[in-house]
């Protein structure tokens, strides 16, 4: 039976489809709208069976689920690695979809990892959190900066504590009134959020596809709640990584490399990496050494070279090398000490 090929290149009111046989021929392309209900109806159109591929992009999601129970196969595409549309000199919508029809068609696909819907689902509130973080830390500048600009003394250590903060405005005159509702305001807005933080942090703890995984990955040293449930979200399902290396490369604690003959260029950290990981286990690293011996020494090695950053990334390789240990046993960590009497 012959298979058919579909390419679709998604935006947010459209999606443009090509539609191809094995040996290229166009079968059908169009436009569509991007709901559910006219995906349905284009659905019902198309010839038996079918396979495919879409780019990466905010959208995909929803529509990679729809499609799901329909297809022989749903693939995604990285974005970056389609230089195919990247670099051509004509690109349209059409042209586009015709592209990614022929790469998935020809196995030329640079397909990237889609997570299960529900540890999509569970990142999406992580990263939520991650916005109301930022939300807190611009509305503390704000009070701190309200307070400067009328040069109003106060002392910066304190300034976010409740009781302080009651005080500050109940005795100190030099508040004025013109600032007084602006300082509330932004006070209650930080207790909200805090409320709200703390509420999704919670459901995730308790989640019953998290609970146990999460409990595990907490006893690696300098890993809180925090760091746990980012590596369980944005890694996803840890088997796919074959190697540490492969671990290192996408929580993006590696150079690039471009070498060319007999030149090599390396840059200190790559850009193509997730973010979100990168930038947790960063932070976790600093905490890491004060809490394990063996930590401290990998730190204190690489510190003697003479950078500090660098010894902290060392630190959160080291780390990632624990984290996928304990996420492939299913268990908790054992510090090499502990491993070395329980042989003894």
């Amino acid at each position: 039976m012959q298979m058919y090929y579909i390419g679709l290149d998604v935006h947010k009111k459209t999606i443009s489809y090509c539609i191809k046989d094995a040996g290229g021929q166009i079968y059908g392309e169009g436009k569509i709208g991007a709901t559910r209900r006219e995906l349905d109806t284009w659905m019902k159109t198309l010839p038996c069976p079918w396979t495919v591929a879409m780019e990466a992009t905010i959208f995909t999601g929803w529509i990679y689920d729809h499609l799901l129970p329909h297809a022989e196969q749903v693939k995604v595409a990285h974005p970056l690695m389609l230089r195919a549309i990247a670099s051509a000199k004509k690109k349209n919508d059409r042209i586009d979809a015709g592209k990614i029809a022929d790469c998935l068609r020809c196995d030329f696909l640079p397909e990237c990892h889609m997570a299960e819907t529900g540890i999509r689902d569970r990142r999406r509130t992580l990263r939520y959190r991650h916005l109301l973080v930022r939300q807190m830390v611009q509305m503390k500048n704000r009070i701190s900066g309200l307070l400067l600009e009328t040069g109003v003394t106060h002392n910066k250590q304190k300034l976010h504590k409740v009781g302080y903060f009651r005080e500050l405005l109940s005795s100190n005159d030099e508040v004025s009134e013109s600032i007084r509702p602006l300082l509330k305001l932004s006070r209650e807005t930080i207790v909200r959020l805090q409320k709200t933080e703390y509420t999704l942090i919670s459901s995730l703890q308790r989640d019953p596809l998290l609970a146990e995984r999460v409990k595990n990955l907490r006893t690696v040293p300098g890993v809180g709640p925090i760091t746990a449930l980012t590596w369980a979200l944005e890694m996803g399902d840890v088997s796919r990584f074959q190697s540490v290396k492969q671990a290192i490369s996408y929580c993006g604690l590696c150079g690039a490399e471009k070498s060319s003959a007999d030149k090599v260029m390396r840059t200190p950290l790559s850009k193509q990496r997730n973010k979100h990981i990168q930038h947790t286990l960063v932070e976790a690293a600093k905490l890491g050494p004060r809490l394990s011996h063996e930590l401290a020494e990998v730190y204190e090695k690489e510190k003697l070279k003479g950078n500090a950053n660098r010894a902290t990334l060392a630190v959160a390789r080291k780390m990632v090398a624990y984290l996928l240990a304990v996420d492939r046993g299913k268990r908790a960590f054992v510090p090499q000490e502990e491993q070395g009497t329980a042989v003894a």
